[in-house]
């Protein structure tokens, strides 16, 4: 898959937008010539997630032209600073931010300080199919959040999945509370709030009385117009708390600690991956295993006895397996 991310910044109704997409490409020929285009109006070269000046309208369309095969997906559809609909600089529908090429918005991504559920009561994303990304910015973090289908490895059978949703299992979700936006809040007062309170309070922080970080619940909860049942393009899902997370809870220290790494390099070496952990293990395959105590928390975390403080402003929540 020939994937990048790419950072819009620009001015639409009198408004600064930002906004992060994500754009597929089947071939290296297209790609090249993508580049060379997008390389003309832009710095294509200063950092991964090149940053540049045309809208998501704009940019789309340079896509479409240059391949109209590609998959446009507008990335993490909720945080507040940089996407489709954040608090920020965002959107309130697909069609204000794409006008006539809002129709070939055909997917998008939740992002972390969401589930699907959260997004099923929108209206504006009916017949949208929902798919969930690791938005990893570092190793490790990769397939903390992930897309399980049933097709072949290639370019066409992967966009045929997720247009038309047949083979599509289910997603991978990090539980929307630990995302670091799924909270209002304003994190140079160690303000938390639930969408209902940041109301009460229009949206002003009660320490220092500047605005809130509006955050990824809230927008949801004010674009909701239907009925979950309602919703058109629904794929299965689960939520899981990544396995290093999980150890680390059990022994009340630091995910980057010696001791998580060791323990968890004993379940990759017994169970053979981070997946096959969290989805599949059960409290019977572990019988004899020095962590058994670890994998039926494992158990309980798939199952959701789990105890959530949501994120905020930056700040990511924590989800602990519950002792009870």
């Amino acid at each position: 898959m020939l994937t990048t991310e790419i950072s819009c910044i620009y001015t639409q109704n009198g408004k600064c937008r930002r906004m992060h997409n994500l754009i597929c490409m089947p071939d290296l020929k297209s790609v090249e010539e993508f580049n060379k285009r997008l390389g003309k109006v832009a710095n294509i070269k200063s950092d991964g997630r090149p940053i540049v000046g045309l809208s998501s309208y704009e940019l789309l369309k340079l896509a479409l032209e240059v391949c109209p095969n590609c998959m446009f997906i507008p990335a993490h559809i909720w945080t507040p600073w940089f996407s489709l609909f954040g608090s920020k600089s965002g959107f309130d529908s697909i069609k204000e931010c794409f006008l006539d090429l809002a129709d070939f918005i055909k997917i998008c991504e939740t992002g972390l300080s969401s589930d699907p559920l959260m997004n099923w009561g929108v209206a504006d994303l009916n017949g949208v199919t929902l798919i969930s990304n690791s938005d990893a910015h570092s190793f490790e973090k990769l397939g903390r959040e992930a897309n399980m289908l049933d097709c072949e490895l290639s370019y066409d059978a992967i966009k045929t999945c997720f247009l038309t949703r047949k083979g599509f299992l289910k997603t991978i979700e990090f539980y929307p509370e630990e995302g670091k936006y799924h909270y209002d809040g304003h994190r140079d007062c160690d303000v938390c709030l639930h969408p209902k309170e940041s109301k009460k309070n229009n949206n002003i922080c009660p320490v220092c009385k500047k605005k809130l970080t509006v955050g990824v619940l809230s927008r949801v909860m004010d674009l909701t117009c239907q009925k979950e049942s309602e919703f058109k393009s629904k794929i299965p899902f689960i939520n899981l708390i990544p396995l290093k997370e999980i150890i680390a809870s059990h022994f009340g220290c630091g995910v980057n600690t010696k001791k998580v790494a060791k323990v968890y390099s004993d379940f990759i070496l017994k169970f053979k991956n981070e997946f096959n952990v969290l989805l599949n293990l059960k409290e019977e395959d572990c019988a004899g295993f020095e962590h058994y105590d670890i994998c039926c928390d494992i158990v309980k975390a798939r199952e959701g006895k789990v105890e959530k403080q949501s994120g905020y402003d930056g700040v990511f929540g924590v989800i602990k397996v519950n002792k009870k």
